[in-house]
């Protein structure tokens, strides 16, 4: 590692007057990843079909050359980052502060709701039902029939394998770690290329090259968040219509997203501190409320015994499903597709994390980040999608005739209908997947506009540009229905392999500099 040079290329701007710095815009990296999203509009408004198969071909090829790599890339950085939390390079604090600068509490909403995102809602009503109706390879065969308990713990197994440690812990664990010395000790501007500067040094941080590393890593996460935002407003304005009889037309899908838009880019605007604090803490609060309703007027026994029975298939099969390869075309469209979603996200939501945990051990960010959130996931999936098994085992058809077609946000409104004050409680809902989506928005507007200026105080007009930017893409493309955000899905996972390619050196640079901070911070010889 090149961590003793004094100053490396990229260390240029450090030089600048501050507010120049703050106002520089990196073009050539906003050009790139903003023209190439601009391209998949033109094209998808132009003919959905031709661009639906494009994307396809290319999806079914990624998945393809990159599936096994993608499975043993999320493998090996839980257990890199287990093993550095757990031993004496646990107790290096991060960030080169020494005291954290955002209490744990707050801490730890943001960092849920930011990697839980819109996701944890609708998906943790459907993906279960799905497992439940119909069983993944693995689960298929004697002892394992349909329509019974065990596949329903079966099906909980399965989605808390795509939800939980695995999917957590490629969102920030070593990165997380990389980027909070690489930046905060030793200068090196907030971007996805200093990703890299452990094994390319200078050559990486100035030129095409690293420009290249950005534009596929922007693109990458802003593709993944308008994907939710689009996927948001059609939800809920068939939620709206079927709760208010509010019509279920484009109009009411654009002010839904307008006022989505207007909520996240406001809350990335005033801050990490603010905003985005605030937005958080409010969602968690909100779903603990409506987790504690459920536990206690829901199906309590079934949600009791479906985590502890899931929980205990997910650890015992914890290798055999994450290593699973027999059924390409069932693993290419599950587990892939959410390995593919997730790293997409990497390297810019690592650099949130590294902005938000300044002062954390990497015994706390590790251990959050990897187990105490995955933990707190599957018991979410338990308290919405457990429900909904349980509902569907007391009366067949209840929850699985609603879903049929794959509806997610009929599957939701399904479970929450059969609870006590269903109508309350479907409304609420419907407002925590807003908050939910708004969080992953303000925080990647945020994340993108520190890409754009190298710092992590980027200015205000950026933000403001890329949350609107976000929101009016995702407009564009649910004008053409449902097709333009599948597409745009299924386009994330394509995004993701330059994405994993950038990740992959975390898992030897990260141990690397937790030894070099260890023997700093003399806590090791």
């Amino acid at each position: 590692m090149n961590n003793n040079n004094p100053a490396p290329a990229a260390h240029a701007t450090a030089s600048l007057p501050k507010q120049k710095l703050l106002a520089d815009v990196d073009l050539p990296v906003f050009c790139l990843s903003g023209g190439a999203l601009l391209l998949f509009v033109v094209f998808a408004l132009y003919d959905i079909d031709l661009m639906s198969a494009w994307v396809n071909s290319a999806f079914a090829a990624s998945t393809k050359l990159f599936g096994a790599y993608w499975q043993v890339l999320l493998l090996l950085t839980f257990v890199v980052g287990l093993c550095l939390a757990i031993g004496r390079t646990g107790a290096v604090v991060l960030g080169g502060i020494k005291v954290p600068e955002i209490s744990t509490f707050k801490w730890i909403c943001i960092i849920m709701c930011t990697l839980l995102a819109g996701g944890g809602v609708f998906w943790a009503a459907a993906e279960p039902m799905a497992h439940f109706t119909s069983p993944p390879p693995l689960f298929v065969g004697a002892g394992n029939e349909t329509g019974t308990a065990q596949a329903a713990y079966n099906a909980l197994a399965q989605s808390f394998m795509h939800w939980g440690f695995l999917a957590w812990a490629i969102l920030g664990s070593l990165t997380g770690i990389v980027y909070m010395y690489l930046h905060y000790e030793k200068g090196l501007p907030l971007k996805p290329r200093t990703l890299l500067y452990p094994v390319f040094g200078d050559r990486v941080m100035t030129g095409p090259f690293g420009t290249l590393v950005d534009s596929c890593c922007v693109l990458a996460v802003v593709a993944g968040t308008v994907g939710p935002i689009g996927f948001l407003g059609l939800q809920v304005s068939f939620g709206l219509e079927k709760l208010f009889g509010i019509p279920d037309t484009y109009s009411t899908q654009v002010a839904i997203l307008v006022g989505l838009m207007a909520i996240y880019t406001l809350s990335a605007v005033s801050g990490v501190t603010k905003g985005i604090q605030l937005l958080s803490r409010a969602n968690v609060i909100l779903a603990v409320i409506l987790m504690a309703f459920i536990l206690f007027f829901g199906p309590t026994a079934f949600i009791i015994d479906g985590f502890l029975q899931g929980f205990g298939l997910y650890l015992d099969k914890f290798i055999p499903m994450a290593t699973f390869r027999a059924s390409p075309g069932w693993l290419d469209w599950w587990t892939v597709f959410f390995w593919g979603w997730f790293l997409g996200y990497g390297p810019l939501m690592a650099m949130f994390v590294a902005r938000i945990s300044r002062g954390r051990t990497i015994r706390e960010l590790v251990l959050l980040i990897s187990v105490v959130a995955p933990v707190i996931t599957c018991f979410w999936f338990t308290i919405v999608g457990g429900s909904g098994l349980a509902f569907e085992l007391a009366n067949p058809g209840v929850i699985s005739e609603p879903f049929t077609g794959f509806n997610l946000p009929a599957a939701l409104l399904a479970i929450t209908e059969q609870l006590p004050m269903g109508f309350v409680i479907s409304v609420l809902f419907l407002i925590l997947t807003t908050i939910f989506v708004a969080t992953t928005g303000d925080s990647m507007t945020y994340a993108v506009s520190m890409v754009m200026t190298g710092t992590d105080h980027p200015q205000s007009a950026v933000r403001v540009f890329w949350g609107i930017m976000m929101g009016v893409v995702a407009a564009l493309l649910i004008s053409i229905g449902s097709g333009g955000i599948s597409a745009l899905q299924s386009f994330i996972v394509v995004t993701a392999v330059p994405v994993s390619l950038v990740l992959l050196p975390s898992l030897w640079t990260a141990p690397k500099i937790a030894l070099q901070m260890a023997r700093e911070q003399k806590l090791i010889d």
